[in-house]
């Protein structure tokens, strides 16, 4: 007897009701390439096209022969797997790898330094955390200069040669004190020092500023899930962390009011004495702590950014001093036809985040790469974690950018390839059934269909699912079941289908999906109740 039976669903009940309910609440019990099996009834392996592929994590595939085969040769070597706070070569051969098809890709020389974490959300969180720390030694050294300039006013102050120019007062808002009640220069001074010291305690006291794109995903931990758009992930914890400002993607007039509105608010002031006269200037502040995007938005509906958008934004950070932090996560790794997405359309990070095949569907690994201009070594004392640049994954990483890279690169142009039959096959399938598909979309070996609202359909349970925000399962549970092919919708999109399969995606596993796809569209077409729940 299988005492799994009776066991409890101790392991997340809830979302085990929600999958089942869906007709996706299937246990696979082994994978290789783009197939998982699952045991059917009658104790045999049953085996399903996998589109999910690990949310874009299995670029080679499930268990990857020469990459299984590395895992275990590496774990035979008996290597520390966990020696922190030692040397860590295989970790360094990796980021100079690393570095190199950055270099190779954008044009840059020099180097990005190399922070390792377990997972992507991890990372994202690094990399924030990181520009933080760049950005409050920044604010210290401003109010550091801004303080010694304070103090060599008040020096000539003190000797009786300094004059407090009126406009310095206009400039803080005050007015002068007369000059019966102004007693003397110094204390003239200190009446303006007081209000620039109001006001800029004020500017600095501020937030740091976080911008994202309206539909973007960066993770659901404390700190990372208020940068994902979604409100359904961000609402209920608003009040632990500092929250971003959303700004539409594809919008540069938008974009650019946005920066200019926040960079008019956050200018400190700052005396300057000339020829024995006092006056005020305003300072630029560092306000921005970062600017976190997708070059395509994966749990956002498969939104690529375009180029001309791309360049206005890289234009737009550089002029505000604000880190352009690019997130790879579900992207980078080959995913798009070149190793960064971000590279396809111009775009130069100063941060680059790395995730999900990173690990090659064995390890969980991640890394964050800071520009030279940007990197903080201090940060390296103040920050670490346990499980990162480990002796396993970071092995592993290293062997699946081999693979990538091998043979030139061979491995892009069968993504672009493998890519576009793909997305021919879902081009078709919108063509023929425009009433249900609404659009098609996305870059290589990631793609997405969309389909219409159905919450007019005939049917109830496509018009409750489609209400209820659940068209998107439903249309996955009909997939899984009459048709073995595993796809998902993404997280804040759930009327679009995401296809993330690995770079060995074969013309039949193709030819499969896409006859599955006119099926679930027929029946989408026809109200078809019977079908759909039988």
């Amino acid at each position: 007897m299988d005492s799994t039976a009776t066991e409890p669903q101790l392991t997340e009940p809830y979302l085990t009701t929600v999958l089942s309910n869906a007709g996706l609440g299937v246990e696979y019990v082994r994978a290789e390439g783009n197939t998982v099996f699952h045991l059917g009834a009658d104790g045999e392996e049953v085996p399903v096209t996998d589109y999910c592929g690990g949310y874009a994590s299995l670029i080679l595939g499930h268990n990857n022969a020469e990459l299984t085969a590395h895992a275990k040769a590496v774990l035979d070597s008996g290597i520390p797997v966990y020696a922190q706070f030692s040397g860590h070569s295989a970790a360094n051969r990796l980021a100079v790898r690393l570095n190199e098809i950055v270099s190779r890709e954008t044009g840059t020389t020099e180097p990005y330094f190399a922070h390792f974490a377990s997972t992507g959300a991890e990372a994202i969180e690094t990399a924030v955390k990181h520009a933080e720390f760049d950005r409050v030694l920044k604010v210290s050294a401003l109010m550091g200069e801004i303080g010694g300039h304070v103090q060599e006013a008040r020096e000539a102050a003190k000797e009786g040669r300094l004059q407090v120019a009126d406009s310095a007062f206009a400039a803080v808002g005050i007015q002068a004190p007369p000059a019966t009640a102004a007693g003397s220069p110094a204390e003239a001074l200190e009446h303006l020092l007081d209000a620039v010291a109001r006001r800029n305690g004020e500017v600095a006291g501020r937030p740091p500023v976080l911008l994202a794109l309206e539909g973007s995903f960066h993770g659901k931990l404390t700190g990372s899930v208020q940068l994902t758009h979604n409100s359904a992930f961000r609402s209920a914890f608003g009040g632990l962390g500092t929250q971003a400002h959303f700004v539409p993607p594809n919008q540069p007039d938008v974009l650019t009011k946005t920066v200019d509105g926040i960079r008019d608010q956050a200018r400190v002031l700052d005396v300057v004495v000339t020829d024995d006269v006092a006056d005020v200037v305003e300072r630029d502040f560092p306000a921005f702590c970062a600017f976190l995007l997708e070059p395509i938005q994966g749990e956002g509906g498969i939104r690529v950014l375009d180029r001309a958008s791309a360049e206005h934004l890289q234009s737009v950070a550089a002029a505000a001093d604000c880190p352009l932090l690019i997130d790879e996560i579900q992207t980078g790794l080959g995913r798009t036809g070149a190793f960064l997405a971000s590279s396809l359309v111009g775009l130069r990070g100063d941060y680059y985040v790395l995730s999900k095949s990173l690990g090659g569907g064995i390890a969980k690994s991640s890394v964050v790469l800071v520009h030279q201009k940007r990197y903080r070594g201090e940060f390296e004392m103040v920050h670490s974690s346990t499980f990162a640049k480990d002796g396993f994954s970071t092995a592993i990483a290293h062997k699946v950018v081999e693979l990538l890279e091998a043979d030139g690169g061979a491995a892009y142009q069968q993504v672009v390839e493998r890519g576009e039959m793909l997305r021919a096959a879902l081009d078709r399938v919108r063509a023929d059934y425009p009433e249900v598909v609404k659009d098609t979309r996305g870059k290589g070996l990631l793609q997405g269909l969309e389909l219409h609202d159905q919450s007019g359909s005939a049917s109830a349970t496509i018009s409750g699912a489609a209400q209820g925000g659940f068209l998107g399962y439903v249309a996955a549970g009909y997939l899984l079941g009459a048709h073995r092919i595993r796809v998902l919708p993404t997280a804040s999109a759930p009327n679009t289908l995401r296809f993330a399969p690995s770079l060995h995606l074969t013309q039949e596993e193709t030819d499969h999906l896409e006859a599955a796809l006119r099926d679930l569209c027929a029946v989408f077409r026809d109200a078809d109740e019977r079908r759909l729940t039988g």
